[in-house]
């Protein structure tokens, strides 16, 4: 009896397979759009911009040329200002802050970083041999109200942050909306849990699924916050902001250099019915505020 079951069942959980696809498939116009909105040129006009940066040490330039790729796609990604509005870095390490008006036309740029509440400090770096300085603001975005007034912002910059909170995202994402101006944009990056490189680690056995599950060497001199937490899938990603009242104008992902290998993967996901969409290692989305939208303080994927 339990033989005759067997195709039964596996009929079953390929028809689960066929759904979970084409539930995922709606995305794919959205991840098309994506493209165009951050053209080739785009790209590579931030990448020239963002090379004009000098790097401090060997700690920086290592890490600039890992992810110099991710910097210049965000950079063009980020929306121009309609209106010569503010724009709102978090998590600032002035990769990206120096580029923002100039490059995107934003007349008030602002940055944060974590830090005691009501606290500054001043980040500094050198642009095409010219000084930029920035006062970036102290808090935390999981916990602290943002110092800031409803309503402030064009535009919120999230970029590399939500893998590293410790208990509460949705504190971070329920203020983004309450800073943003209607139809204000929040522009994420953060790390695929469920890309290509993160199965081959699974399939392996031997190494975490995270793109990146390190812990900081500890040194005298580190500052270092916490590793990465929690890496989201891309639909987790959409499933945050849908909670926080937000619409989604792009979502996509992208493979990294260290993740090509892993492509080969494609046609056995295929083979056994899995979507093979949303598998590059690096997420990237913006969503908008929409005031209309229901707002789900706890969504239930993401707290127990």
């Amino acid at each position: 009896m339990a033989h005759q079951q067997a195709p039964f069942l596996l009929r079953a959980v390929r028809l689960a397979f066929r759904r979970t696809n084409l539930y995922l498939s709606r995305w794919w116009d959205v991840e098309r759009r994506s493209e165009a909105r951050a053209g080739t040129d785009d790209v590579e006009q931030a990448a020239a911009l963002l090379k004009t940066r000098e790097l401090e040490g060997a700690r920086d330039r290592e890490y600039f040329e890992k992810h110099s790729r991710r910097l210049a796609r965000t950079l063009a990604l980020i929306p121009k200002s309609s209106s010569a509005g503010a724009i709102l870095e978090l998590g600032s390490y002035l990769h990206l802050t120096p580029f923002l008006q100039p490059f995107r036309g934003y007349g008030s740029v602002r940055a944060a970083d974590f830090g005691r509440a009501g606290g500054r400090e001043c980040k500094c770096a050198n642009v095409a041999g010219h000084p930029f300085a920035i006062d970036v603001d102290l808090f935390n975005a999981e916990r602290d109200r943002f110092p800031y007034d409803d309503d402030s912002f064009e535009c919120i910059l999230v970029c590399e942050l939500i893998e590293h909170l410790m208990a509460d995202p949705m504190h971070l994402i329920l203020e983004c909306r309450r800073v943003l101006r209607e139809g204000g944009r929040v522009v994420l990056t953060t790390p695929n849990t469920a890309s290509f490189t993160s199965i081959a680690r699974v399939l392996g056995g031997g190494s975490n699924p995270q793109v990146f599950a390190k812990y900081e060497t500890p040194r005298a001199d580190s500052n270092a916050g916490p590793p990465h937490v929690r890496e989201y899938t891309t639909p987790e990603v959409a499933q945050l902001f849908a909670a926080g009242g937000f619409a989604i104008e792009t979502l996509f992902t992208e493979s990294t250099d260290d993740g090509r290998e892993n492509r080969p993967l494609l046609k056995m996901l295929q083979d056994y019915g899995y979507s093979t969409e949303f598998r590059g290692e690096q997420t990237y989305c913006v969503a908008v505020k929409r005031s209309r939208l229901r707002v789900t303080r706890y969504p239930g994927f993401l707290y127990s």
